[in-house]
């Protein structure tokens, strides 16, 4: 079929006329789209305007408080929101499908929902209601979170038995409506709470009371059921004080390794803010030590439903459910005996105390024990203190590396000046001319200072360094390893030689260097075994064969005729050095130390403003080993 030329240019024309038309809106419904998401991820849509479900105009300020309402528990997280594709247009309306993920509780709820949208006066405009929310919801619906907390994982010991356990506990608090008489509450509180040994700050509870509403459980106290038991009766028969049964996460005692292991209990609204929809007011989280450090392994995954709570009788509304998940155990190398000789060794002092034992064989500190009672402070780790005389042990090491022998001859005079500091030895004893090794017995300060020219002025830190002192260790938990005076003036270098200066340790690395010595090589000590650690420092060198026989020597002579030997008819080939710690200006204010090894375990005490070294830590480490046979 011929076509003519004038028909083929005028279809030519009319369809370059049809793409030039101008679309029906003056601008694609895009940007309404993205702006509403935006506002809506922000959970903040006062700023913009909207028409309801029913075609009517929505303020902004109306919408914000439909989507409070109906987001119910949800409304403090709002989601993350995804356009899925371009708008469907038609006409003079359009829908986008949305993907909405929500944070809930440490899940995610997912799914798509639709929003529409309007053309008015070439102006787009987003539909909002509750369906556009969650497509299963009503107006008058209101999101709820329920959550079902997962097992809490153990804390176990080195032979991978659960140290921690659920074990019943009582909560102890007051109703205001029911309190006749505030003054007779606390006073009975206070006498009842000194009776149990339990320390509690009463001073604010009046206060709490006034402020809270007459039905509301103003809570004191959480206390294990045992202790609960013994005061019970005076509790029961106070007006206004109610009690609430439940469980905890506990050690085998409230002395057990408290301050390593830490406590559990409920949410604090610091640690809700910090993060933000994980939590609800209730859950157990852990509130201190290991269990703080280790709480998102052991608290595992809850289990959560988002529903639309129905009235009583029916069930309520599941939009998203998951399982929980039961939490990971954390394993240490604590041995529970052990655990418990040491907290019982520490028991009958009340000044702040440490005791660490580290089995040698296999690095594993087997006791962390810290006083007085359930200590909270952690110093078996954590303290930073002059080792005092206990540091005689690494200027030893050095001078006998230097070629010096137990037998060498070091004066002990009364005094000792250098550089215009002087030093003296307790109780001003004067030894005389006498072996070295008898100067390590009877701890003879003086001694010590005189030899710090024997040694570098970086030398003593490098062979503190060869014992694992003052060098990163890493076992999963805090940890102070030690601080050593280094390139000092002389009188400072004389002053470290003896622990004193600016010399720091914890009882934990004192204990570290006794197991070094004993094998003869450092190693760091294991605490947590699982999850395992992820930088734990290299192995030292091979030390000295020739040194440690003649130190260990020394350590023997300490207990069968120097400054330990109240212990000389312990069973067992007990080894150690004594330190007694100046720390201020007072010379009268010394702290107590005792460390050294027997067997297989290396140990070290030490006693808070203790005095001498005989008064506490000697007969600590005596209890000790007495326990543990």
């Amino acid at each position: 079929m011929v076509v003519s030329i004038r028909r083929v240019i005028a279809l030519a024309a009319a369809v370059a006329l049809l793409g030039t038309l101008p679309a029906c809106s003056s601008k694609p419904p895009d940007d309404s789209f993205t702006t509403f998401l935006g506002a809506w991820e922000k959970g903040n849509l006062s700023g913009l305007k909207f028409l309801g479900p029913d075609g009517k105009a929505l303020a902004g300020d109306a919408a914000q408080k439909l989507w409070t309402t109906v987001a119910g528990d949800l409304a403090t997280q709002p989601p993350k929101l995804t356009l899925k594709g371009a708008p469907a247009v038609k006409d003079d309306n359009a829908s986008a499908v949305v993907h909405v993920a929500w944070p809930v509780a440490g899940s995610t709820w997912e799914y798509d929902t639709t929003v529409d949208a309007k053309r008015i006066d070439k102006e787009w405009t987003v539909t909002f209601g509750a369906k556009t929310i969650n497509p299963q919801l009503e107006a008058t619906d209101k999101l709820a979170v329920r959550k079902s907390a997962g097992t809490r994982g153990s804390i176990l010991d080195g032979a991978g038995q659960p140290i921690v356990s659920a074990k019943p506990v009582v909560i102890i608090g007051v109703e205001p409506r029911s309190i006749t008489d505030i003054g007779i509450v606390v006073r009975n509180l206070t006498d009842a709470f000194k009776q149990a040994n339990v320390s509690v700050d009463l001073s604010g509870l009046p206060d709490q009371v006034k402020k809270a509403a007459p039905d509301a459980f103003v809570q004191i106290i959480t206390v294990r059921k045992e202790i609960f038991d013994t005061i019970a009766n005076k509790l029961n028969s106070t007006p206004g004080v109610i009690t609430r049964n439940s469980t905890q996460a506990l050690a085998p005692s409230a002395q057990f390794a408290r301050a390593l292991l830490g406590s559990t209990g409920e949410v604090t609204k610091e640690i809700m803010d910090k993060n933000p929809g994980k939590y609800k007011i209730g859950d157990v989280v852990g509130l201190s030590g290991l269990q703080q450090r280790y709480d998102s392994v052991l608290q595992g995954k809850p289990g959560v439903k988002v529903v639309v709570p129905m009235p009583t009788g029916t069930p309520d509304k599941q939009l998203f459910a998951t399982d929980p998940t039961a939490g990971t155990g954390v394993k240490l190398t604590l041995d529970v005996n052990l655990q418990n000789a040491a907290e019982a060794a520490l028991a009958g002092d009340q000044r702040r105390s440490a005791l660490v034992a580290i089995r040698i064989s296999d690095n594993s500190i087997v006791a962390l024990a810290n006083g007085p009672g359930a200590a909270v402070n952690n110093f078996a780790l954590v303290g930073q203190t002059p080792p005092g005389s206990t540091f005689k042990a690494v200027t030893a090491l050095a001078v006998l590396d230097k070629g010096m022998t137990g037998e060498d001859v070091v004066n002990c005079p009364k005094t000792l000046t250098v550089d215009g500091r002087t030093f003296k030895n307790s109780h001003d004893e004067e030894l005389g001319n006498v072996p070295l090794r008898t100067d390590f017995a009877k701890s003879c300060n003086t001694a010590f200072a005189s030899l710090a020219p024997k040694i570098a002025p970086d030398g003593l830190g490098k062979t503190a360094q060869s014992l694992g002192i003052g060098i990163p260790w890493d076992l999963g938990a805090d940890v102070f390893t030690g601080k050593v005076s280094v390139n000092g003036a002389k009188a400072e270098q004389a002053a470290a030689a003896f622990g004193q200066g600016t010399n720091l340790a914890s009882p934990v690395s004192l204990a570290g260097a006794a197991a070094a010595i004993a094998r003869g090589q450092w190693k760091q000590p294991q605490l947590v075994l699982e999850p395992a650690p992820k930088s734990p420092a290299a192995d030292g060198p091979a030390l000295n064969p020739a040194s440690l026989d003649a130190l260990r020597a020394m350590m023997r002579q300490v207990v069968t005729d120097g400054t330990a030997s109240q212990l000389k008819d312990l069973p067992g080939d007990l080894r150690g050095k004594t330190g007694t710690a100046e720390y201020d200006n007072n010379p009268a204010h010394t702290h107590s130390w005792f460390m050294g090894y027997r067997g297989d375990i290396a140990f070290c005490v030490f006693v808070e403003n203790g005095g001498a070294s005989t008064a506490a830590a000697v007969p600590i480490a005596g209890k000790f080993f007495q326990t543990i046979g």
